[in-house]
């Protein structure tokens, strides 16, 4: 396996980054997960856009973003699969142990892993901790991911695959890596980015060609949701058959179903 560090391709087991690198001392950095359909990245300059975005909003400079392609190319190159998850991470580089940031520069590490095609359906829960939607990092793509982290052991504890987050006012908000797509009498919603969520390039595909309306939503519309789904980088459109102790029989329902029917027939043709 071959990934790119700074600069140039490296075998995995003799890349290198310091372990004073901003991103593992404090999580100063930012990062875009792409799905690969052989050596091909899907959605590539929207999820461009976005690390750019993610990096301002931390005030780090702008990637290079004919680096990036240029690195992810190599990377893709080198490691030839049928499915991978392309990662790029962005960070706050070498710096003084605490919060100030140095001034040698960022870090750009481009990997790539395997994966496998997600099922039709899956479980989730629901934590008790919360998005602050009034956060620095609300919206971003930030490797600050712990909270995540300890919400997806949770869901993995209790039979899911994801976890889904209230914010501070009782608003459902995402999940630890997805957006929520609730149904509610045959029309689709989705939360606002006001929720403080992520804004998903999937979710945003989504919203764009199925007509889904972005609705303040309250957490317990999962109570009461004819069907609700998932979407993100790895999962596209991912039904959901059950919400903590609700089944939801039949899912897909027929709503997610065409969803699913509409994201597929799109995104090959981009």
């Amino acid at each position: 396996m071959k990934l790119w560090v700074n600069g140039g391709l490296h075998d995995a087991d003799a890349a290198r980054v310091s372990v004073l690198d901003h991103g593992l001392t404090v999580g100063d950095g930012v990062f875009e997960t792409l799905k690969a359909v052989d050596g091909r990245p899907f959605a590539m300059e929207p999820h461009l856009d976005r690390l750019t975005r993610s990096a301002r909003g931390l005030g780090l400079p702008d990637p290079d973003l004919d680096e990036v392609r240029r690195a992810c190319a190599a990377v893709l190159e080198a490691n030839p699969m049928p499915l991978g998850r392309l990662r790029i991470t962005y960070t706050g580089g070498l710096s003084p142990l605490g919060s100030d940031r140095g001034d040698a520069g960022p870090t750009l590490v481009v990997a790539l892993g395997e994966t496998s095609h997600r099922p039709d359906t899956t479980a989730v829960i629901t934590v008790p901790w919360t998005r602050n939607e009034r956060s620095a990092l609300a919206g971003l793509k930030t490797t600050s991911y712990a909270e995540n982290v300890v919400a997806l052991a949770r869901a993995h504890e209790r039979g899911g695959s994801e976890a889904l987050f209230a914010n501070t006012v009782g608003q459902l908000c995402e999940g630890t890596g997805s957006n929520v797509f609730v149904v509610l009498d045959g029309q689709l919603h989705t939360p606002p980015l006001a929720s403080g969520c992520l804004a998903g390039i999937t979710r945003a595909l989504t919203v764009e060609w199925t007509g889904a309306l972005e609705t303040e939503l309250p957490m317990d519309v999962l109570e009461r949701a004819d069907e609700v789904f998932l979407t993100s980088t790895l999962r596209d459109v991912q039904a959901v058959h059950r919400v903590d102790g609700r089944e939801l029989p039949g899912a897909p329902g027929p709503v997610t179903a065409k969803a699913m029917r509409i994201f597929a027939e799109r995104a090959a043709q981009m």
